[in-house]
């Protein structure tokens, strides 16, 4: 299981804009400090952390942030029309897109996304594929 996923960012500020614009309506919390932004699912007392736990944070080594080039987060939405609420939040909060929401043919019938690239130029994908909801072939 994956535990956590950080990314680099030279503006902390304007990755918090941007993440805060679809993290929370998909469960996360966020807390800040001086390492950073941690946005995490919360968790009940007594009960064990679920995970991934998603990291925003300037490099440990100081040189500037840069995206991989291949790599990819993707969060899971409730629905459809939740990824393309999401997909327009995060564009408006300073987000670049990267493919607007919809079906692709090289997945599976249900499988819906949207994909953007940060302030910093990561790469994000908000994606459904509840079978219930209507799928490429109508």
């Amino acid at each position: 299981m994956i535990a956590y996923v950080t990314v680099g960012a030279d503006d902390i500020t304007r990755a918090k804009r941007f993440y805060s614009a679809f993290l929370p309506a998909l469960g996360y919390e966020l807390e800040e400090g001086p390492a950073g932004l941690s946005y995490a699912l919360p968790v009940e007392p007594g009960q064990s952390s679920v995970l991934p736990d998603f990291y925003v944070k300037p490099t440990f080594d100081g040189r500037p942030a840069s995206a991989g080039n291949g790599s990819m987060v993707a969060f899971e939405a409730r629905n459809q029309k939740q990824v393309r609420d999401l997909h327009a939040a995060a564009l408006a909060a300073g987000g670049a897109d990267e493919g607007q929401p919809g079906f692709r043919a090289s997945y599976g019938p249900h499988f819906y996304v949207g994909y953007l690239r940060d302030p910093q130029g990561n790469k994000i994908a908000l994606f459904s594929s509840d079978p219930n909801e209507p799928g490429r072939d109508g």
